[in-house]
């Protein structure tokens, strides 16, 4: 991968995600580390790791549906929270399925 080319997934965080994710590689992966360095505790950061991983895999799941694109979209900006978007895009895939 080129320096010039910057994936899709890294382009829907937020500056404070993309913080995240460099004082985690910084500290060679050690939640405890991170814990310290934001002062919260572990399942606190562990929490956040896993919705930032959410946020990479939803931004992934790559359509052509522009509803769907819009439900991902929301769920990534926090608009909407992720249950009730794949609940919404499972129940509109099942609607286009059934035309």
């Amino acid at each position: 991968m080129s320096i010039n080319v910057v994936p899709d997934w890294l382009t829907t965080l937020d500056d404070e995600d993309v913080s995240f994710i460099k004082k985690f590689i910084m500290s060679s992966g050690s939640l405890k580390e991170i814990a310290g360095i934001y002062e919260v505790t572990y399942p606190t950061v562990r929490l956040r790791l896993d919705r930032l991983i959410q946020k990479i895999r939803i931004s992934e799941d790559t359509t052509n549906e522009p509803f769907v694109s819009l439900i991902k979209r929301l769920a990534v900006n926090d608009k909407l929270d992720f249950d009730t978007a794949k609940i919404l895009i499972s129940e509109y895939k099942k609607i286009k399925k059934g035309e």
